[in-house]
């Protein structure tokens, strides 16, 4: 996703917070509005913005999501990617960053807040497109637990790794010159 500064600062949904506004914060907070507004979500339960980190080619790498559902618990239930085209064109690349994501989620949703795609992240399968697609939080617990996910094993991790990498920066053309999120440490 590339993201580009508009010079301007807006208040987060979620957090109150002052964050600067990108081309697409606009959507990110209205992803937020939605779920917390129409499908129940605690603001508490929603983390804007996560890293899924590892290490590619001896560098440090971070790819941004969008939003990660948790549980009570603070166990990751869903993350959500939102894109700037087709959703289903995003299902692979976001499939890997949740398989990824530490711990793994179980459900991955990418939408462009007018369709979405909803996935089981271990086997990929499509559980519902649309914007019905979107659980409820009062459902959302049970359906994640009905489709759990295992961290990966390490050789299955680095082909995920590689497909991450190769969708949000080869395919892609990289984001932002890195403009959207932290630098890589090296």
């Amino acid at each position: 996703m590339h993201e580009e500064s508009l010079g301007t600062v807006i208040r987060d949904y979620l957090t109150g917070e002052e964050l600067e506004e990108t081309s697409y914060e606009e959507f990110r907070q209205a992803l937020a509005r939605l779920f917390v507004e129409e499908r129940g979500y605690p603001k508490a339960s929603l983390a804007a913005k996560c890293g899924v980190c590892f290490p590619i080619d001896g560098q440090d790498y971070t790819r941004m999501v969008d939003l990660v559902a948790s549980g009570p618990d603070g166990a990751p239930l869903m993350l959500v990617i939102f894109c700037s085209g087709e959703p289903g064109t995003y299902v692979r690349e976001a499939l890997a960053a949740a398989r990824l994501y530490t711990p793994p989620a179980p459900l991955t949703l990418v939408t462009d807040t007018r369709s979405a795609v909803l996935a089981a992240t271990a086997t990929g399968e499509t559980l519902g497109s649309g914007m019905r697609a979107v659980p409820f939080w009062d459902d959302l617990a049970t359906l994640a637990a009905t489709h759990p996910v295992e961290a990966l094993p390490p050789d299955r991790a680095e082909r995920e790794r590689r497909i991450l990498y190769a969708y949000s920066e080869m395919l892609s053309g990289g984001c932002c010159q890195g403009a959207c999120r932290p630098k890589a440490r090296g």
